[in-house]
């Protein structure tokens, strides 16, 4: 389990959810390093204010798994001097075309939207682990527009590789919520006039996360079979091991 009271959220002025990823247990009981991967909502907002601390981070690689459409609207991390950046879709459907029944469960609704995404986006989810396993691009941070769904899809992929047991993956997975009523709370105060996001916009249930990696593994046998299918090498996994556990 994750040692209590660690604080892994690395605050930043509008900015809601960036964290470390570190300290988790994982095989042999090494810990997952500090420092080598982040994951955040969305770096469009970083600015002259939170320039500094980001510099501070020695950030090498940015992976935005927005939709393409969503880094034009939006604008994308600052393009600073050594820093790579890689825009990634994992394709999906939109969250549109399949609206939330409040009447039904929350998870279960997340969870097929999950599986879903690892279906059709299975390439992309791949090569963002790719570019993780790379220790030359680390530290890395990987987000999305909330960082807590395509976000949190990768970083569980990649703590579940690392051998990091699914309580500690569901745990990590879970912060999001409280992040996401930061961003509601600033939200609500930068644009009043802005209507409410949908619960599975906000929401990250522990149970959500578990179920879902249980469905991959019931199709591919494990998670490491699963990204094996979409075009990961064992060498791969490997170096992912090598650079991100102690």
């Amino acid at each position: 389990m994750d040692t209590p009271g660690v604080n892994r959220r690395i605050p930043f002025s509008a900015m809601f959810n960036f964290r470390d990823v570190g300290g988790y247990r994982g095989y042999d009981g090494r810990a997952v390093r500090w420092g080598r991967l982040y994951r955040s909502d969305s770096l469009h907002r970083v600015d002259e204010t939170d320039r500094a601390a980001f510099a501070a981070l020695g950030v090498r690689t940015v992976i935005d798994l927005r939709r393409p459409y969503e880094v034009t609207r939006d604008g994308r991390v600052p393009a600073y001097d050594g820093l790579a950046y890689h825009n990634i879709h994992p394709e999906h459907r939109s969250w549109a075309e399949q609206m939330y029944d409040p009447a039904t469960s929350l998870a279960g609704f997340l969870v097929d939207r999950y599986v879903a995404l690892a279906t059709t986006g299975a390439a992309g989810l791949a090569e963002a682990v790719g570019l993780i396993a790379d220790a030359e691009n680390a530290p890395v941070v990987v987000h999305c527009v909330a960082g807590k769904d395509r976000t949190g899809i990768v970083c569980a992929l990649t703590l579940a590789l690392l051998g990091v047991s699914d309580t500690d993956i569901a745990a990590d997975y879970a912060l999001s919520t409280e992040a996401s009523a930061r961003f509601s709370a600033w939200l609500a105060a930068s644009m009043p006039e802005a209507a409410d996001p949908p619960a599975p916009f906000l929401a990250s249930p522990a149970e959500a996360m578990p179920l879902f990696l249980d469905e991959l593994r019931d199709r591919h046998g494990s998670v490491e079979g699963y990204l094996r299918h979409a075009g990961l090498a064992d060498a791969q996994f490997d170096a992912l091991r090598a650079h991100l556990l102690e």
